[in-house]
């Protein structure tokens, strides 16, 4: 049986909840080992916390999952920067600027998930979902590129990425708030969609999903 290691964060930035770890929590798939870890939304502490996780379950895939504010898809990240440039405080209070992930680490990993294939398994079960080429330089990135970094040096047979999601539909009708969003369930959906995938595929596909911005 595959082991998958999902992970989402603690709410931030004021909000009571975080669909991320909200809707990691509704992921369930006959026939594979989930095992579900929240993340402190804290730059070098989601790290500690993350290796923790991969060396206890040894899973063959990681995913991190996060929030995307703003983005009314569900979007698989391609890139992740060696930079932490915070515009708000992490939980703990730190607002790192330019700063590296890994003092001498490269400039970035890509993926070792072929989202592409993903996005297209998505899009079939009818979630709406795009590749994205950034996420960000606050702890979503922070954990994408210290995962891509333990699996290069520590752990090349794991293959990790990270994952964005928008508010829930849930989140923005309590807050009274209008902006993009989709259900929880809908994201839940996603997320359980884009594992297979994952778990199917080796190879991806050679589709274009770019963009023009």
């Amino acid at each position: 049986m595959s082991t998958v290691l999902l992970t989402g964060f603690e709410p931030f930035a004021g909000d009571a909840v975080n669909p991320s770890w909200d809707a990691v929590g509704l992921v369930d798939l006959p026939g594979v080992s989930v095992v579900k870890q929240l993340l402190p939304c804290v730059f070098d502490e989601s790290l500690v916390v993350l290796r923790q996780a991969v060396l206890a379950h040894n899973p063959s895939v990681v995913i991190a999952v996060g929030l995307a504010g703003g983005r009314d898809v569900i979007t698989p990240e391609r890139v992740a920067i060696n930079l932490s440039d915070a515009r708000i405080p992490d939980n703990s209070g730190r607002s790192p600027i330019d700063e590296p992930i890994v003092d001498g680490g490269p400039a970035a990993y890509f993926t070792g998930l072929p989202i592409k294939a993903a996005v297209a398994a998505m899009r079939t079960a009818g979630i709406p979902a795009a590749v994205s080429y950034s996420a960000g330089t606050f702890v979503c990135n922070h954990v994408f590129y210290g995962l891509m970094h333990l699996i290069a040096t520590t752990a090349p047979h794991i293959r990790g990425g990270f994952v964005h999601v928008p508010y829930s539909a849930e989140m923005t009708a309590s807050a009274g708030a209008s902006r993009p969003s989709l259900p929880l369930h809908t994201i839940a959906d996603g997320l359980a969609a884009f594992t297979l995938a994952c778990l199917q595929t080796s190879d991806d596909l050679a589709v274009a999903e770019g963009t023009l911005h």
